[in-house]
């Protein structure tokens, strides 16, 4: 936290009055940016010389800026915030560039873009926001929870990704002396053993069909699914996105194994959807206290303790941090095909949402 104030101290006494002399009286939303800007420093983690065949490329340093700005005011898409930077010059100079008509073109935005996700640019930019400001704290409650993403681009063929046929077992009790061989492990009993990178190349993240039940109503969605660990405050620690179709349960471990190496927390809250033993015991072995709402699956269900939903109410904060980032951070606003492309866009709105939360913090 110490970090963190230090740079709000810097933004407040030195940045703010700078920019307001430069460049006149600020908004409250060009603060905002301004102070998000300041905080993730982007700039940090791009190359001072982007090095490519033919012409020059245009400042890969204010074109991140853009994409950032762009998920701060929420566009729709890369041609609003075109229109909003001719017709802000302040906002324009915010971001880099200096003279009117001086930012490039759509077509350079999307190839940028396209480099951006190549790269994974907003995703070790998150990383690294929250080992800086959210490693030094301990986190009392990390809630894991999914959301739908939806997609405009045609789903993967389902034969493509199909596992093959199992064989067919003998039914009935093994004869005298017969050995059945043992049933393959599952993913989730697979992945204790596996190292984080295993876990994540092992996740399908095709464009598919996801089905989820919101108010007791069956809902489909065409595209993919993210899943988010965030800490108290609506703070996004670490997120994973998948094909639509993946089950919640199938990204709770590498979930875990992410956040735990860049943060110290207490407490996993889940849904019933993770109640797995599995998932209990990764949580165990992590140090960590699991509260999972159990799956009766046609049983009685199991009541918790006292203390346990009293703990479990502040699950809520995935709700609502879900509703931030779809109202306000472009969850919404996806326009962008294929899965890097997605997942740079989902993150960029992550990255700034975060950077929202942190400042909030001091607020």
């Amino acid at each position: 936290m110490h970090n963190l104030s230090h740079v709000w101290d810097h933004i407040q006494t030195n940045l703010f009055p700078f920019l307001a002399e430069e460049l006149g009286p600020l908004t409250e939303s060009q603060r905002r940016l301004v102070a998000i800007l300041e905080l993730i420093r982007i700039e940090d983690f791009i190359p001072s010389r982007w090095w490519r065949l033919g012409r020059p490329p245009k400042d890969r340093v204010a074109l991140a800026k853009g994409f950032v700005a762009k998920m701060v005011y929420n566009c729709a898409n890369t041609r609003e915030l075109i229109d909003r930077l001719e017709s802000a010059p302040t906002l324009r100079r915010i971001c880099g560039w200096e003279r009117a008509g001086a930012f490039p073109s759509e077509s350079t935005f999307s190839r940028a873009f396209e480099e951006f996700a190549a790269n994974a640019l907003p995703a070790r930019v998150h990383e690294a926001l929250i080992k800086k400001h959210e490693g030094e704290r301990l986190v009392g409650h990390l809630s894991r929870d999914a959301t739908d993403i939806a997609a405009r681009e045609k789903p993967a063929a389902k034969a493509a990704s199909a596992p093959p046929p199992k064989p067919k077992a003998k039914r009935g009790r093994p004869n005298k002396g017969e050995t059945r061989p043992a049933p393959a492990p599952t993913r989730l009993e697979r992945q204790p053993a596996m190292a984080l990178d295993e876990m994540l190349a092992d996740l399908p993240t095709a464009c598919d069909w996801g089905t989820k039940k919101k108010n007791g109503k069956t809902y489909h969605w065409k595209g993919y699914k993210l899943h988010v660990d965030w800490a108290d405050g609506e703070i996004p620690v670490s997120a994973v996105l998948t094909s639509a179709s993946v089950n919640d349960s199938q990204a709770a471990i590498p979930l875990a194994a992410l956040s735990a190496g860049r943060v110290v927390s207490l407490y996993d809250l889940m849904d019933a959807g993770y109640d797995a033993e599995a998932i209990w015991s990764y949580s165990r072995w992590l140090g960590h206290v699991p509260i999972i709402d159990r799956n009766p699956r046609g049983g009685e269900k199991v009541e918790k303790a006292a203390a346990e939903k009293r703990r479990y109410d502040e699950r809520s904060t995935a709700e609502r941090g879900y509703s931030l980032f779809k109202d306000g951070y472009g969850g919404r606003q996806v326009r962008v095909r294929g899965h890097a492309k997605v997942w740079a866009h989902v993150m960029f709105g992550l990255l700034a949402l975060t950077a929202e939360r942190l400042l909030h913090l001091l607020m």
